[in-house]
C-alpha cells in the first residue's frame, strides 16, 4: 500500500496539468469551431465537441489505469506490444474503413480507431527496449539494420494505408538515434537529403548537377588544402565533359547534356576516388558517397514525384514551393487558414465570434486546423499562450528523461517528446503554410478519439516510469 502511494506522490503533476490545460483548451476551440446555436450545449452529445467531452472522460480513464499499471510491464510487453500493433495496421489494410482516400480505420457502431496513432507508441516502446539492451551498439551493421526495421515495418504498412502524414512522424526517431551516439553526419545526410529533394523540384536536374560537382571538387580540394587541385578537377571534369559531348555529337547516341553531365561525373568521381585512396585522404569515401547519393536523390526525385505522390500530395507541395498559386484549389486551406490567424490581431475576435472557421471556409478547422481557430478568437496572445504550454511540456520531458536512471525510461523519454514535437510544430507549420498539408493532428486539441487516447497513452506511460525513475527498469 505503501509502495502504491509512493508511486502516486512521484507522478510529475506539472506535466499532467499542462496536459489537462491543452485538452480543456482543445475542447473549448473544438466547440468554437463547430458551434451550432440550434445545440448550443457544450456536452451535445450528438455534436462533435460533445463527442470529444466523451474522448476526454475516456482518456483520463486511461491515463489513470496507465499510471496503476507496474512500469516493469511496459518493459517487458515492449515488444508484444509493437507486434500486436503490427497485426492491427496488416488487419486495417484488409478490413479497415476508408476515410479521405486513407483505408485506416476500424470502424466499431459510432467509434472509428486509427492503428498508426497506436503504431506510434508501439515503436517507442520496442526502440526503447532494443536499445536498452547491455551489449547495444549503435554504429554495428545489426544494430542499425534492426532499428531500421523496427521503424520501416510500421511504417509501410501506413504508406500502404495511404497515409502518408502519419507514416512522415516515424522519421522523428532518428533524433532518439542521435541522441544514444548516431553520428551526426548521419543527422547531416538526412537534412541534405530533404534539401535535395526541394531543390531538385526547384531547379533544373543539369543545373543542380552541375553546382554538386563543383561543390565536390571544392570539398576535395580543401582537404588536401591545395586550390591547384581544385582548379585541375574542374579542368579535368570540363575536358571529359566536352569529350563526352563531342562523342555524342559524332556518333549520334541521342544522350542528353544531362546523361551527358551523369556520365562525366561517373568517370570524374571514379578519378578522385582512386586518387584520394592512393594519396590516403581518410574522408574521401565520405565525400564520394555523399556526392554519389547526392546524385541519386537528384534523378529519383522525378520519378517519386510524378509516380509516387498522389495528386493532392503534389499539389500542396507546388503551393508550399511557389510552384503553383491556386488560391481556390490546393493553396485554398492554407490560404484561408491564414486568413483565419491573421485576423485575430492581437487579442483575436473574441470567444464564438470568429467568421472565418463559423462559415466553414476553413476546412478540417475542428481537426487538422483547430490552430486556426485558436488564432482567430484568441489572437496573438491565445496562440502564443498555447504554444508556451507546447514548450513548457516539451522542455519537461526533456528534463525528465535526462533524470531516468533506466535507460529503457531515458529512451522513450526521448522519443515521447520527439512525437510531440513533430506533431506539433509541423501542424502549426502547416496552418501558416510554412510547411505541406500533410494531414496530422496537434496533439490533445485536435478532434478525435484516437490521437487523443494514443498521445495519452504516449504521455503517460512515460510519466508512470518517471514515478519508478529511482529503480533500474
Amino acid at each position: 500500500m505503501n509502495n502504491k502511494n509512493n508511486i502516486w506522490a512521484n507522478i510529475d503533476w506539472f506535466t499532467v496539468i499542462i496536459y489537462l490545460a491543452l485538452v480543456i483548451i482543445g475542447w473549448v476551440n473544438i466547440y468554437a469551431a463547430m458551434y451550432n446555436e440550434e445545440h448550443q450545449s457544450i456536452i451535445d452529445m450528438g455534436q462533435r465537441y460533445g463527442k470529444q467531452l466523451i474522448w476526454i472522460i475516456a482518456g483520463i480513464i486511461i491515463a489513470i489505469m496507465v499510471l496503476s499499471l507496474d512500469g516493469k510491464l511496459f518493459v517487458v510487453f515492449a515488444y508484444h506490444f509493437y507486434l500486436f500493433t503490427v497485426l492491427l495496421l496488416i488487419l486495417v489494410l484488409l478490413f479497415g474503413k476508408e476515410v479521405n482516400g486513407a483505408r485506416a480505420w476500424f470502424e466499431f457502431g459510432n467509434v472509428a480507431l486509427q492503428p498508426a496513432e497506436l503504431g506510434k507508441v508501439a515503436t517507442c516502446l520496442a526502440i526503447a527496449r532494443y536499445i536498452s539492451q547491455f551489449d547495444f551498439k549503435m554504429h554495428s551493421f545489426k544494430t542499425l539494420v534492426s532499428l531500421g526495421l523496427i521503424i520501416l515495418i510500421p511504417t509501410s504498412l501506413i504508406i500502404l494505408q495511404n497515409d502518408t502524414g502519419s507514416a512522415l512522424v516515424f522519421a522523428v526517431f532518428i533524433l532518439v538515434f542521435y541522441r544514444e551516439g548516431l553520428s551526426g553526419l548521419v543527422l547531416f545526410w538526412c537534412f541534405a537529403a530533404a534539401a535535395l529533394f526541394v531543390l531538385a523540384l526547384l531547379l533544373d536536374p543539369f543545373k543542380l548537377s552541375l553546382v554538386l560537382v563543383i561543390l565536390s571538387i571544392g570539398a576535395y580540394s580543401f582537404l588536401k588544402q591545395n586550390i591547384k587541385i581544385g582548379l585541375k578537377g574542374l579542368f579535368i571534369f570540363a575536358a571529359i565533359f566536352l569529350v563526352i559531348w563531342f562523342t555524342d555529337q559524332v556518333f549520334h547516341f541521342g544522350a542528353t547534356p544531362f546523361q551527358e553531365l551523369i556520365i562525366s561525373t561517373i568517370i570524374m568521381s571514379l578519378v578522385f576516388l582512386i586518387h584520394g585512396i592512393m594519396t590516403r585522404i581518410k574522408p574521401v569515401l565520405t565525400i564520394f558517397a555523399f556526392f554519389i547519393l547526392s546524385i541519386a536523390i537528384t534523378l529519383s526525385v522525378n520519378y517519386l514525384y510524378k509516380d509516387v505522390l498522389v495528386t493532392h500530395q503534389k499539389e500542396r507541395i507546388d503551393q508550399l514551393l511557389g510552384m503553383q498559386n491556386d488560391l481556390h484549389g490546393a493553396g485554398w486551406n492554407v490560404n484561408q487558414s491564414k486568413i483565419a490567424i491573421g485576423s485575430g490581431g492581437l487579442l483575436g475576435k473574441g470567444f464564438l465570434k470568429g467568421t472565418q472557421t463559423k462559415f466553414n471556409f476553413v476546412p478540417e478547422q475542428s481537426t487538422d486546423f483547430i490552430f486556426c481557430t485558436v488564432g482567430e478568437e484568441w489572437g496573438f496572445v491565445g496562440s502564443t499562450v498555447v504554444v508556451g504550454l507546447y514548450l513548457l511540456m516539451l522542455l519537461r520531458l526533456v528534463n525528465l528523461a535526462e533524470r531516468q536512471r533506466s535507460k529503457f525510461s531515458q529512451i522513450y523519454g526521448y522519443g515521447v517528446a520527439s512525437i510531440l514535437f513533430f506533431h506539433f510544430a509541423i501542424n502549426i507549420a502547416m496552418t501558416i503554410g510554412l510547411a505541406p498539408v500533410i494531414g496530422i493532428p496537434l496533439p490533445f486539441l485536435s478532434y478525435g478519439g484516437s490521437s487523443l487516447w494514443a498521445f495519452t497513452i504516449l504521455l503517460f506511460i512515460f510519466l508512470r516510469l518517471d514515478a519508478n525513475r529511482k529503480e533500474n527498469l
